[in-house]
């Protein structure tokens, strides 16, 4: 067939006919050397890489690459890109894979070479339903990644829970994080991490192999994990239910090679139930430190200063704002919500024995400044930011 056949033009024709069967399109990029060499094949070609009476050989035709061109001019006129699988800015880890797409669209204000390409990545998953232990042990998890002295990418899926911790602490520990979406590059769901994912895209990028108007149906979120467990080297489940994306996604992880870390968890959590699971079998490595993320993935310690513990933090933050005797309730009252990760505003005024006024004024002040997360029910837990 005659036409253009631009490299990156063949993979997102490729992508657009053969994305939910991916492997037929890896297949043939492997067969034939490159996207293109498909797109060049005649009739008698196409019958003898497909068969002649194969589904597929018609959609491989100029109507294809017309279209992947008009899919191409919108996704500039939006302000991303698209690399083809052939592209040396696409994911290495990622194109070991089998079931690898045949292009990525991306949106961010790097170079793709420098925030995909061969860059090291961890992948970060776990429940929506995430605990308050699961949320603090995201948090010191990657938070023990931006120490290494070359820190890895942060892979996740946007997702409530575990995935938005891992990237709001990924963006607070100075690394860089991707983001990997169950729809099109032109919209984000669900909507409420927007902000989020404008983040994301100064300090990393939103990566999807969906076309742009992708809508986010459950299938999707099946289809977009295997990309999250595809571009790590590692995947960390932080907390799952036996049956669950996290569980998925940590099954096409091991069956890719990769190296497993999950968060050992109550036997009587069903939060934990997965990461358990996969413990007793043997599928994955126990994180019962952060140091034990970092050496097992053979990472090296840089050389910036240790961290500062929640206490230290507190006094630091308050020096010459409030008196004495105030910095060291506020440090106190730290002290007692690291012991006791959800205890509320009541149980703390009980427990220090203090004015329940007195410890109000002093929660909020915490948490004004970021030292102290409190939810709705008044439950409070140490800030990972």
């Amino acid at each position: 067939m005659g036409g253009n056949y631009d490299e990156t033009l063949c993979c997102c024709a490729l992508n657009m006919i053969f994305g939910y069967e991916p492997k037929i399109s890896i297949a043939l990029i492997g067969t034939l050397g490159s996207a293109a060499a498909v797109f060049r094949l005649d009739r008698e070609g196409l019958d003898a890489v497909f068969g002649p009476y194969s589904r597929h050989a018609g959609k491989i035709s100029g109507e294809a690459l017309d279209a992947a061109g008009r899919e191409l001019s919108r996704v500039t006129e939006a302000g991303c890109t698209f690399i083809g699988y052939t592209d040396a800015a696409y994911p290495a880890m990622l194109k070991e894979c089998c079931d690898a797409p045949a292009g990525l669209y991306v949106r961010t204000g790097m170079d793709c070479s420098s925030i995909l390409g061969d860059r090291d990545m961890v992948s970060v998953v776990g429940t929506r339903d995430v605990s308050l232990y699961g949320r603090e042990w995201t948090g010191r998890l990657v938070s023990a990644l931006s120490g290494a002295a070359s820190p890895p990418v942060v892979v996740s899926g946007l997702a409530y829970g575990v995935d938005y911790a891992a990237h709001r602490q990924a963006l607070d520990s100075g690394l860089h994080t991707v983001a990997v979406m169950a729809t099109g590059i032109d919209s984000v769901y669900p909507w409420r991490h927007a902000a989020l994912a404008e983040e994301i895209v100064r300090n990393g990028a939103l990566v999807t192999d969906f076309p742009l108007g992708t809508s986010p149906v459950k299938v999707n979120f099946l289809r977009r994990n295997r990309i999250i467990a595809g571009m790590g080297r590692a995947t960390v489940l932080v907390e799952s239910r036996e049956k669950g994306g996290g569980m998925v996604t940590a099954g096409l992880a091991s069956s890719y090679g990769r190296d497993m870390y999950a968060l050992p968890g109550r036997a009587d959590d069903v939060r934990s139930a997965g990461c358990n699971l996969l413990l007793k079998n043997k599928i994955a490595e126990p994180l019962c430190s952060a140091s034990d993320l970092l050496s097992g993935l053979g990472l090296k310690p840089g050389s910036r200063p240790a961290p500062l513990s929640p206490e230290e933090r507190a006094r630091k933050s308050f020096e010459g704002r409030v008196d004495g005797r105030r910095i060291e309730s506020l440090s106190s009252l730290i002290s007692m919500i690291r012991r006791h990760r959800g205890i509320t505003v009541d149980e703390l005024a009980a427990l220090s024995g203090l004015p329940w006024k007195e410890v109000r004024e002093n929660v909020g002040l915490l948490e004004c400044d970021g030292l102290i997360t409190v939810d709705l029910l008044q439950r409070c837990s140490i800030s990972r930011g």
